[in-house]
């Protein structure tokens, strides 16, 4: 089978760009999740996310924004002395503060998902790529939702942090044109 270069260097790569890649979501607690892990990826690989995905989950109790919007400083600590995940104390506090923002937004719009779809009219952008390499970093859509974020308060989700998470979850289908998941993902 063919499919997008970037998923055939590690096992984890292939499992997650065959299952869950540029599939559309729309359930807010995997909203959050994946808008979380895709912050907490800025910087790094996302093989070293996917690596710590399980840690994650279980340090930041299952990805509830409803509970880490209210996390202390006692817990803070406790995620800081965490090997398993990503122990940047700014991405940490700002995982707080997003479960509030994301609160907000939830309280606003009735739901993440409302919002952030209202982005694409509730339909994935389907791109049409025959290689990986013209598969942009940012866009201008990826800019207006980072700047829309930021004036709402959340933190380290810059203009690419944004796509990734658009691509994530199926906002964006980037899968090349002869990859086997391109026209799967419905």
């Amino acid at each position: 089978m063919k499919r997008c270069s970037w998923a055939e260097s590690h096992e984890l790569e292939t499992i997650y760009h065959d299952t869950q890649w540029g599939i559309p979501v729309h359930n807010d607690q995997k909203l959050f999740e994946m808008l979380m892990l895709e912050a907490m990826q800025a910087g790094l690989s996302w093989l070293t996310i996917l690596k710590k995905m399980e840690t994650f989950s279980e340090a930041y109790d299952h990805w509830d924004y409803r509970i880490i919007a209210t996390y202390d400083d006692q817990k803070i600590e406790e995620l800081l002395s965490n090997p398993g995940i990503i122990r940047h104390p700014l991405k940490v506090k700002a995982a707080i503060n997003n479960a509030q923002k994301f609160l907000a937004i939830q309280e606003e719009f009735g739901s993440f998902d409302t919002y952030i779809w209202g982005f694409v009219d509730g339909q994935p952008i389907m791109n049409h790529w025959k290689e990986m390499s013209e598969v942009p970093g940012t866009t201008k859509l990826s800019e207006k939702i980072s700047k829309e974020l930021k004036k709402r308060g959340f933190k380290f989700l810059g203009s690419t942090t944004v796509y990734a998470f658009m691509q994530s979850i199926g906002m964006v289908n980037d899968h090349v044109e002869d990859c086997f998941c391109k026209y799967s993902t419905k």
